[in-house]
């Protein structure tokens, strides 16, 4: 059942937003893409979802055809992993700390390699199980001082990442030639303009 353009939650604009400085910024908000809730933090509404929905598929098609497996790891996380690592003190105001309801030392999640690392070595126990590479698509928070442009420059945003772990060097750089191939698959399927597939990253 399709449903009515007039019954979609999300209308379309026609003056651009005071706050945007950016061409895209002013599309996604003007099309009914994206609703600001604050500085930095956007509502996604039903047009943007699926588009993202779609993109997050092709990502995962990609992913697991390199033998990647998806997990999904929390986004509050124990202050004790960051600081077995060192970045708990390390890092600066963008990572967000706070202490639950019994005193406990915790931090909101910008990013997962403490998290992965733990995951990790309670379920990896033998060198036969290796190399293995787990991804998720997780909700993110960094606490950006100065967000900007729409979806450029946010708080929270959507991040998938990726870890890989191996039992020597060769097998990582064996491993990194497959994760770059299947970006370059990525960028083409999601049909990306401006690439070069002798670059690693958008250009």
């Amino acid at each position: 059942m399709k449903m009515k353009m007039s019954q979609m939650v999300g209308k379309r604009l026609r003056e651009d937003p005071k706050d945007a400085k950016t061409d895209s910024h002013k599309i996604l908000v003007r099309g009914g893409y994206i609703r600001p809730v604050s500085a930095g933090i956007y509502s996604l509404l039903p047009v943007a979802k699926r588009i993202i929905r779609k993109i997050e598929e092709i990502i995962r098609e990609e992913m697991n055809a390199i033998d990647g497996q998806e997990v999904l790891m929390p986004v509050v996380l124990p202050a004790e992993l960051w600081q077995e690592s060192g970045r708990y003190e390390s890092v600066g105001e963008e990572l967000l700390r706070f202490k639950d309801r019994n005193d406990k030392a915790m931090l909101l999640g910008m990013t997962h390699e403490e998290a992965v690392v733990q995951l990790v070595r309670t379920e990896v126990n033998s060198y036969k199980q290796l190399p293995v590479m787990v991804y998720q698509i997780q909700t993110k928070y960094r606490d950006e001082a100065r967000p900007r442009a729409g979806l450029i420059r946010v708080r929270e945003f959507t991040m998938k990442d990726a870890y890989s772990f191996h039992t020597s060097q060769e097998s990582l750089d064996e491993y990194y030639e497959r994760a770059h191939a299947a970006y370059e698959k990525i960028y083409r399927r999601v049909g990306l303009k401006m690439w070069s597939p002798s670059s690693p990253t958008p250009v």
